[in-house]
Parts: C-alpha cells; sequence; structure tokens
C-alpha cells in the first residue's frame, strides 16, 4: 500500500552539527554512519525551520544575542569565516510509495546554498535565499520507506564584515548575493553573527500520482459596477510517467459557512491530456460569478474568502495531486492623484486613505510560525491598519504572513532585495549595481511572484528601498510584472468586457498582471516621487507640527518614525541591571536637553525623546523620572500622544494634501529601543492604542494646530444627524467646559472641520486639563468614536500631573471571564464610581454601536455587546446568556479611593499567578489582545475592555490595573 496523495512538512526530530566537527560525508551520513536519534556531540536538536544562530541559542551553546549585550559575545562570521557557521542539518523520514507514485523533495527557502543528500545520492541547491527548491526523489527512496536526509548549508557568499563604527548594512558586501540585507546590521538592529544561514522555510515532502499540480494561478475580473466578476485559473501540469496521462481536471470554489461546513458555487471538470514526461500549461474557462462577496481591507468592509480546490485525476490511476487555496474577489488600482501628487490606492472602485506600517520581518533569528505571524498581523488590524510595507532589506515574507493579512485585512506592499544604502549610496559607497548574479535575481523575483501571487492581500511590488534596481533588472521586472488591461487603472470605470480585444491573453497566464509594479518607495507618487529624499522624519517631534501645512510636503509618505520605548518589565526581562539604567538629562547652552542613554540601550538603538534645537524632551514635560518604572510610564504618555497625532495630523488633510502614509516602523525583529508599537516579547506600548484611536474608521479628533475639533469619515457612508460632545475636566475633577455641537454630517471619505474648541481661550483655564470628545448619533446616542487628551496650556508642560498622581479616584470593575480549553475572553466593565457633576448630562455609559475591531480568528463564534445606556438593565445579564455556563463567572472589585476626578491612564496586562514566584520575575502572559488600554475615565463614566489571550497549560491567569493614579491593584 502507497502513501496518501499529498504534503508531509518535515518540521521535526532534526540534528544539526557544525560541519567542520563531522568527520563522514554526505553519502556516509545518509547510508553506514547516521547520526543517533539521541544526539552525542558535536550533534545537537536543531531548529528547522529556522538558522544555524537559533539552533544554537536553543541549545544554550551561545548567549541569547537578543539580551543585554551578548550578541558582542557571539563569533560574527567576519572575524571566524564561512566555516564556523556551514553546518550540517540531518533528519529521518517514513515514505514508501506503491506503483505509478512519486515523491518530490521540497525546500521552500534555504539561506544561501546546500548539498543535499539522501539515502547516498547527491544533489545540489543553488544559490539564492528566496526560491524555492524542489527535487524529484522517487528513485531515490528506501524500499522499505526509512529514508535517511542530510543536507550541508552554507551561509551566504559575501557575508561581509562590520565596521566599527557600525552603520547601514554594515560593509554592504551583503548586497553583492540575494539575500536579506538587515542582517550585517542598521540603525535600528545589531548584526545577526551567522548572517541567518540555515533551512529558514518549510521543507517538506509530497506525493502525486502519475501527474502533479504545480503554481496554479487565480485572477478574479469585475464588469458592470462589480457584478459580473470571472474566475480565471491557469495550471502548470507534469506528467511524470512514461506514458501519455488522459487526465480529469477539476476547480471547485466554495464559500466556507461555519466550521468545516461548505457551500460549493462552482464545480467544472475538463479532459486534458499530456503526453509523457511533458509539462503543459492549462488555462480553465472561465467562471461566471453574480455579486460575490468582496474582500476588503481592514475598516472597509468584510475580507470574504473563498476556498479554490483544484485536483486532477488521471485514467487508471484515480486522483494524482491537488491544490487549494483561498481567494478574495477583489480589484486594487492605483494612479498619481492630481490633487496631491500622491498615490492614491481604490479597492473595489472606493478610494482608501493608507494608514500603515512598515514591516521587517517577525524574528531576526528567522523563528517563525503560523502562531508569532497571526498575532503580529492581528497587532496590525487592531491599530486599525490597512497597509503593511515589506522593506526592501528584509523578507520576502511567507505564504503564512500573508495568509493573516488576507484573513485581517492588510494590504502589502512587498519589496524585491534592494535598498539604497546597500545598492548605491552609504559609507564605504556601495555597489550601485546591485547582486552580482542578475540573472539569479530575476529567477528569485519570478520564483516568489508565483509563491504569492494568489493573495488577495498583497496589493503592489516594488524593486527596492530608497533605490531603484540595476537597468537590466528594472527593465524585466516592468516587463514580467506589467499589467493586464483588465487591471490598467483608471480614476472613472475602466473599459467593459465588449471594449477590450476578443483575443485578448486571459489574464491568469499572466506572470501576475493584476498588481502594479512601482521601481522604488520613493518613486511614482511616493515621496517626492523621483526619488529624492523626502521620506522621514524620523525622531520625536512636537505633536501639533504634525497638523501644520509645511510639516511634510509630498502626498505620500512612507516612512516616517519616531520613538518606541517598551515598558518598564520589557526592560528587566531583556537586559541585565546594568541596562536598567534611565538617561542623564544633560542641559545644554540653548535651553535643551540632550539624553545620554546607558550603554546597553544605546546597543539597542535606543532614540531619545528630544531632539536639541527643534524638540524639548517630551518625558521631561511631565518632571524628571526617578526611576525606570517612572521613566517608562511617562514615555508610554509620549508615545500615546506621538503617534495619535501622527495619524490624526495626516487624516486632517487626507485627500487635500495626503493619500497615505506609513510609519517607521510598527515593531521590532529583536529587542529594539525605537520605532515600533509593540516589543519582540509582544507587550504593546501605548502608542499602539494611540494609533487604534486615530486610525479609526470614523474618528472625532482636534486638531492641535488649530484646536479645532474635526470629524474623520474615512468609510463609503455619509453620516448624517450625529453629535460631538466635548468636556473639560480639570485636576479638581470638575467639568468647566461642556459643549454639544448638534446636527452634524460628515460627507463619505472627507475631513471635516467643526468648530474651535475655546477653552483654553477662556477666562482663567487650568494649566492642564483633560478634553473628551465623543461622536455620537442623535437618534440613540450611539457612540462612534471616543478620544481623550490630556492638554496643556499652549507653550505649558504637563509638571502638575505629577501631584496628581496621589489622587485617588475609586473604580468598581465587573468582569466576565469566558474559557474555551487554553483560551481565555474576559470582559471587563470599568466605572469611574466618582460623582459626576449634576449639571451635566454626559454620555457616560459608552455605548458603542459600530466597532471595527477584528474579533480573534478562533473566538470568532463569541458574540460582543455593548452596554446598555438605560438604567437598571445589567450588562452581564446579557452578556452571559451567550457563553456556555461552563468555564464563565463574573467577579465584581472595588477600588476604594475619595478622590474625584479622571481615573487617568489606566493599563491592564495579564500574568501567571504563581505562589513560589521570585522578585523581579517577569509573569507576563503575552501576547494580549486588549479591545483598549492605556485609557482613562472621567467621573461617572464605564468602558467595557475585551481582553483575549492563551494559557500554557497547569496556569492560571490573574488581570492587574494600574495607572497614573494607581499602583498595582490585581483586580482578577
Amino acid at each position: 500500500m502507497g502513501e496518501v496523495i499529498g504534503k508531509r512538512v518535515l518540521d521535526k526530530g532534526w540534528l544539526a552539527a557544525r560541519s567542520t566537527e563531522v568527520e563522514l560525508t554526505g553519502n556516509q551520513l545518509t547510508t553506514t554512519n547516521p547520526p543517533s536519534s539521541v544526539p552525542t556531540s558535536p550533534w545537537m536538536e536543531a531548529v528547522v525551520p529556522g538558522t544555524v544562530l537559533a539552533t544554537l541559542v536553543n541549545k544554550q551553546l551561545v548567549p541569547d544575542p537578543f539580551y543585554g549585550l551578548e550578541n558582542e559575545a557571539i563569533f560574527d562570521i567576519a572575524d571566524c569565516g564561512r566555516e564556523y557557521y556551514t553546518f550540517w542539518f540531518f533528519t529521518t523520514f517514513e515514505c514508501k510509495l506503491s506503483n505509478n507514485q512519486h515523491v518530490d523533495l521540497n525546500f521552500r527557502a534555504v539561506n544561501y546554498s546546500a548539498e543535499v543528500y539522501l539515502n547516498g545520492y547527491k544533489e545540489m541547491l543553488p544559490k539564492g535565499m528566496f526560491r524555492r527548491h524542489s527535487i524529484d526523489v522517487t528513485d531515490i527512496l528506501h524500499p522499505d520507506g526509512q529514508n535517511l536526509l542530510a543536507v550541508l548549508v552554507y551561509p551566504p557568499d559575501h557575508p561581509g564584515s562590520i565596521p566599527s563604527e557600525g552603520g547601514q548594512g554594515g560593509d554592504h558586501e551583503i548586497g553583492k548575493d540575494v539575500a536579506a540585507q538587515y542582517v550585517e546590521g542598521w540603525d535600528w538592529i545589531a548584526p545577526i553573527r551567522d548572517r541567518n544561514t540555515g533551512i529558514w522555510d518549510e521543507v517538506s515532502h509530497s506525493v502525486t500520482g502519475p501527474v502533479k499540480i504545480v503554481d496554479p494561478h487565480l485572477v478574479s475580473s469585475f464588469f458592470d459596477n462589480y457584478e459580473r466578476v470571472y474566475l480565471h485559473a491557469t495550471v502548470e501540469l507534469v506528467n511524470k510517467s512514461n506514458s501519455v496521462a488522459e487526465c480529469s481536471l477539476n476547480i471547485q470554489v466554495g464559500t466556507e459557512l461555519e466550521g468545516n461546513v461548505c457551500l460549493v458555487e462552482h464545480l467544472q471538470t475538463q479532459h486534458v491530456s499530456i503526453p509523457a514526461g511533458a509539462q503543459v500549461q492549462y488555462t480553465f474557462p472561465k467562471l461566471f460569478f453574480y455579486k460575490p462577496n468582496l474582500w476588503w481591507p481592514n475598516g472597509m468592509g468584510k475580507q470574504s474568502l473563498y476556498n479554490v480546490e483544484i485536483t486532477v485525476d488521471v485514467n487508471g490511476f484515480g486522483e494524482s495531486d491537488s491544490w487549494n487555496h483561498h481567494f478574495g474577489f477583489r480589484k486594487i488600482e492605483s494612479h498619481i492623484d492630481s490633487a496631491t501628487g500622491g498615490r492614491l490606492f481604490m479597492v473595489n472602485g472606493q478610494p482608501i486613505f493608507i494608514r500603515g506600517g512598515n514591516w521587517i520581518l517577525s524574528d531576526g533569528l528567522l523563528r517563525l510560525s503560523k502562531k508569532r505571524y497571526k498575532t503580529d498581523i492581528k497587532f496590525h488590524a487592531d491599530m486599525n491598519f490597512n497597509m503593511m510595507r515589506c522593506w526592501g532589506g528584509g523578507l520576502a515574507e511567507r505564504p503564512e504572513f500573508y495568509h493573516y493579512c488576507d484573513i485581517y485585512g492588510l494590504l502589502v506592499w512587498q519589496e524585491f532585495w534592494i535598498t539604497g544604502d546597500v545598492d548605491g549610496r552609504g559609507d564605504p559607497v556601495s555597489n550601485p549595481d546591485g547582486p552580482l548574479d542578475h540573472d539569479l535575481f530575476l529567477f528569485c523575483a519570478r520564483d516568489t511572484v508565483k509563491l504569492l501571487r494568489n493573495h488577495p492581500s498583497l496589493a503592489l511590488w516594488v524593486g527596492g528601498n530608497e533605490q531603484v534596481p540595476p537597468t537590466d533588472i528594472n527593465s524585466a521586472l516592468k516587463t514580467d510584472l506589467q499589467l493586464h488591461p483588465y487591471f490598467e487603472s483608471s480614476i472613472h470605470h475602466g473599459p467593459s468586457e465588449e471594449e477590450l480585444s476578443p483575443v485578448l491573453m486571459d489574464p491568469s497566464q499572466y506572470l501576475d498582471g493584476t498588481r502594479i509594479y512601482v521601481q522604488g518607495s520613493m518613486w511614482d507618487g511616493f515621496a517626492n516621487g523621483k526619488g529624492d529624499f523626502t521620506d522621514g522624519p524620523y525622531e520625536i517631534q512636537n505633536p501639533e507640527d504634525f497638523f501644520k501645512d509645511d510639516y511634510y510636503q509630498y502626498g505620500f509618505n512612507p516612512e516616517v518614525g519616531s520613538v518606541g520605548m517598551p515598558v518598564a518589565a520589557t526592560i528587566r526581562a531583556t537586559m541585565p541591571p546594568e541596562g536598567w539604567q534611565i538617561p542623564l538629562f544633560k542641559k545644554l547652552p540653548n535651553g535643551y536637553v540632550k539624553e545620554v542613554p546607558n550603554p546597553i540601550w544605546d546597543y539597542h538603538k535606543y532614540i531619545p525623546y528630544s531632539k536639541p534645537g527643534l524638540v524639548h524632551d517630551q518625558i521631561l514635560l511631565y518632571g524628571t523620572p526617578t526611576d525606570l518604572d517612572d521613566f517608562c510610564l511617562k514615555a508610554q504618555l509620549v508615545n500615546y500622544i506621538q503617534y495619535r497625532a501622527l495619524l490624526e495630523g495626516w487624516t486632517s488633510r487626507m485627500w487635500s494634501k495626503y493619500t497615505g502614509v506609513l510609519i517607521w516602523k510598527t515593531q521590532n525583529p529583536w529587542t529594539g529601543l525605537r520605532g515600533q508599537f509593540y516589543d519582540h516579547l509582544h507587550d504593546q506600548t501605548a502608542g499602539f492604542y494611540g494609533c487604534r484611536s486615530a486610525a479609526e474608521p470614523i474618528h472625532v479628533q482636534l486638531n492641535l494646530a488649530t484646536y479645532f475639533i474635526e470629524i474623520v469619515n474615512t468609510t463609503s457612508e455619509e453620516l448624517s444627524d450625529v453629535a460631538i460632545e466635548a468636556s473639560v475636566w480639570n485636576l479638581e475633577g470638575e467639568c468647566p467646559y461642556y459643549k454639544v455641537f448638534e446636527k452634524l454630517n460628515a460627507p463619505s471619505k472627507r475631513t471635516v472641520s467643526i468648530s474651535e474648541m475655546n477653552y483654553p481661550k477662556s477666562k482663567n483655564p487650568e494649566p492642564v486639563y483633560f478634553l473628551l470628545l465623543k461622536l455620537y448619533k442623535m437618534s440613540d446616542d450611539g457612540i462612534l468614536s471616543r478620544n481623550f487628551y490630556w492638554l496643556p496650556l499652549p507653550g505649558g508642560d504637563y509638571k502638575l500631573l505629577e501631584q496628581y498622581r496621589e489622587k485617588k479616584i475609586p473604580l468598581t470593575i465587573t468582569s466576565l471571564t469566558f474559557i474555551k480549553g487554553t483560551s481565555y475572553e474576559i470582559r471587563m466593565h470599568i466605572q469611574n464610581t466618582s460623582k459626576a457633576p449634576d449639571s451635566r448630562s454626559l454620555l457616560s455609559s459608552n455605548n458603542f454601536i459600530q466597532e471595527s475591531r477584528n474579533q480573534d480568528f478562533d473566538m470568532s463564534s463569541l458574540e460582543a455587546h455593548a452596554p446598555e445606556r438605560k438604567k437598571g438593565n445589567s450588562l452581564f445579564q446579557k452578556m452571559s446568556q451567550n457563553f456556555s455556563r461552563e468555564g464563565s463567572g463574573v467577579k465584581v472589585t472595588e477600588i476604594n479611593g475619595t478622590g474625584t476626578g479622571v481615573a487617568f491612564f489606566l493599563h491592564l496586562s495579564v500574568h501567571a499567578s504563581k505562589k513560589d514566584h521570585k522578585d523581579g520575575e517577569d509573569t507576563r502572559i503575552l501576547p494580549v489582545h486588549y479591545s483598549d488600554n492605556y485609557f482613562s475615565l472621567v467621573p461617572g463614566e464605564v468602558m467595557t475592555i475585551t481582553i483575549n489571550f492563551e494559557v500554557p497549560p497547569g496556569i492560571t491567569p490573574s488581570i492587574t490595573l494600574t495607572g497614573w493614579n494607581y499602583s498595582e491593584n490585581t483586580v482578577l
């Protein structure tokens, strides 16, 4: 009996050893002298997929390069030579074929080249980090089904060396190879010592019958205003047998209704005859759909996905191979907007204002996993982002990355492996001609296109970061990635199907044909469109400057960055005590302060919260920090303001000045201290929630330059009969300013200026005050957007908040817990129970009627209910009806206080409850998805926070609340 048709992933049971410590040949390792399954020196358990360094760190043979200064204790490949990081990887697998079955051994990516030995037979894997390898091993398998596999992996040919001053991409030698360029270090990461050598992506073997399916291409075309849609599909078919294969080729399109139940919408069967040993391309007759469910980006609608399955049956054999993929019907267009000069993206005919971030990669040691990818992508959706840019010095991202972008609605800008620093400028000046082997670059680029092109989230291809590829490569990519006429952009509706040539090539026969290719990240509608250095800046800014007309002059900024200090617990978890010292604040003659960080922070690329001469230290506006906890808390206040202002400044001039912005950058693939919304341990900074607020599809905001209140409506529906409640609160808990702006309208895709918030011009305004804005429907008081500010008078600071920390504000927290296996969902109903001013009729119960939040994918069946505003109605009575009683529980916690006022900057965190935990031990459970965090409540106000997380087996979680007015309180 043979194998079941399909793929088996080989991700367990791998061993590794340094090549210089193994005296055996590959032939011997896979025949007479395999290593023992219980490894003895020099063999060790290996991380596959992964890198050499990931394996060494896992076995604690080198220190953790992301902890403190430990990376300095690891040999760099420039000093120890390529042989030091040339490693054997070994495993065994079972596979026993029956008649006319065939098997391929697949490597989805290896860095940088390899020798493969299987049962004594040798095969070379050619160079290139971004290419797939598939070897037909049918005739090499052992008759008994027990197979021995050894892979000797070589590092990149040009790993380069690291100048003493560091620099962007080290000495740029890595640019001679087709590989990730960040590995020689950058201004945001230390060098990766093995340059990511290893089997860094999936290894598998796939069993087929006589005919194999290769790289299907799915394309949808749209006509009649998206009512008439066609699915096009082209597939490569390989006949591995020595006789003609008579085949039934099937395509099935279904919609997943619930769980594993699938509604089949289309089923088509075609007959194909394939000569012996031949590879043929076959295009299905197009499939017609009437008004299918469309795939929309985050914030624009649902991410509807269909399952497309292609199978081939061979006469006399049966099912020979199958392939399936989630597919989204959507059309992405873009053009250079005449009003702004920026590139304007449209999805399904609707303009989309881009608010997103730059992405490097998930982990610097390429410890990539579906679980980590899922968290990363959902975090971006949680921030209400709609695009991620895969930067050219990083990876061609993996299918798992794109899978979750498909699910959570993140458009992806995918760059090829060119950066200006490594390919044309820098110190020393780098080689402008790109990699040495241009044919290899193009092979990897074309293979990457085939790997990723069926994902609806993939929005555009870009030649490189701040540079264009060499002329011949650029010309070839423009040709290979030219648009099919169906997808050529037009501001208005494109031509009808009848107007197009009746002999037009089917779009699925193109390499891609559906997405634009832009030659570089600062060309053709990005930055100034000509490649000059007009992205950035990358330092701390005065928050009001983001709203000024002279802040950034071009329509689309692909990179603008700032600070990213994590919480104190992350510093303690990733650095020894000498790294817990906060910066020295050095007063300069011009009145500005320069921060001097400790050497460990400096190594981890800390970016200061001041810019002497331009921006006063934003942390010192709250007073001089006393210790690490105080510094990090004040840094979170700045993070929130900084990034909320950045995005609100851009959306304030949506379409009139800007078409989009991408923040540099959203995360760090190591324990870096700049440009991030969550740290490498997956704990969010307050900047995460500043972005989440500012990027709401419907949003109310304060223009910090003019002090006018604005409504941002990025949706396709006009807002009518809405109102804004604006209330100012002082540090005594009083409400000296209260105003309601009624009967407002906000057109679709527009930002509307409503009225000035004139409290600062009133008689005797407070030096520091709180402002709460609520946009709501007048028909039922349903909240559309809530935005909370803490503000000084112009030119002032926040130092009065320091004494406000002593004011304890009472809270009541009612929590409902739902447990499903190791998954927890907790709803926390948090109320500021201090007395609200009697004279105000405040919208205190926050009846949020429109939430654009992505529910956790695994918890999507749980219904969410917002609190009712009517008195006497129990929120938790309604919520409890939607949960199984098993594992549920309601708990009420009171935090006593005597003060009246705002409960300021509340922060929830999840911890493992341990009786014997050591002093200083990091007890956080990470990652956690919060519906909101770092929030504040005015007197009488209620908020419901939803918390989702997984717990390790045997661990009981607890929830802790801290805040500006609160020390640590365990509330669940």
